[in-house]
């Protein structure tokens, strides 16, 4: 009888000190194992400075703004896509609803395996940034989507005649043009699209006051009262907020 209690006691030991050793292990694992964090969904997308610091954290963007706005809208577009040619409307009436309130920051995206002719389009727009400054940089996108069938169908050569419609020197244009000079511009855009997660045009980002980020992956219409969720007004006022 006695000898069964020893066996008992020695089982629970043996026991015991199983569990111990697992205990321990587990705690060793746990504090070796790095923590699982939240990840922020928008952590590769922009990186943004507080409104006041806009102006230079976007010194090589084109700005449409004063840089006292509350919410940011990062464009990134491509001139032969039939769908940014319709947000860029969509975008116009933002400006013209939300001065004060919105700024519009544009990047070029194009999409070359779509529309060939849209990367050249990008370094005129930069040209005529060049060439006019910021205001004609927004004058000449306005009217390569206005002009523009869509899907490659800009005749090329309308190029040096809308900068000369701007009042730009047709002669200079066309050098910087055939320069290339901004073709690195150009390119560095698209890579930053697609750091911020875009795969396709539009693509934008709406940037709140905080550095909160929203993303706006499609031509969104300015209103849809029937359907909320597809208004880049509502999206706005949200910001806003």
């Amino acid at each position: 009888m006695e000898e069964q209690k020893n066996k008992i006691s020695i089982s629970s030991i043996i026991i015991v000190v199983v569990f111990l050793v697992v205990l321990i292990g587990l705690i060793a694992t746990f504090k070796k194992s790095p923590v699982p964090q939240n990840l922020n969904e928008n952590s590769n997308q922009l990186t943004i400075l507080t409104p006041k610091q806009l102006p230079e954290a976007y010194k090589n963007d084109h700005y449409f703004g004063n840089g006292d706005e509350s919410v940011v809208i990062v464009e990134y577009s491509d001139t032969e896509c039939p769908f940014c040619k319709r947000f860029q409307g969509t975008m116009q009436e933002v400006m013209k609803n939300y001065s004060g309130r919105v700024a519009w920051v544009y990047r070029h995206v194009p999409l070359d395996s779509l529309h060939t002719k849209a990367r050249k389009e990008a370094e005129a727009t930069e040209c005529a940034a060049e060439l006019g400054g910021n205001e004609i940089f927004w004058k000449y996108l306005d009217a390569i989507f206005t002009i523009t069938p869509s899907n490659d169908g800009l005749d090329l050569a309308e190029l040096p005649k809308i900068a000369v419609d701007l009042g730009l020197n047709k002669v200079d244009f066309e050098e910087c043009l055939a320069s290339g000079k901004y073709a690195e511009k150009v390119e560095a855009d698209a890579q930053l699209a697609v750091k911020a997660g875009a795969k396709g045009a539009p693509y934008s980002v709406i940037i709140k006051k905080d550095g909160t980020q929203t993303i706006v992956n499609g031509a969104y219409y300015y209103d849809l009262p029937d359907q909320p969720t597809l208004s880049l007004k509502t999206m706005i006022e949200a910001a806003l907020k």
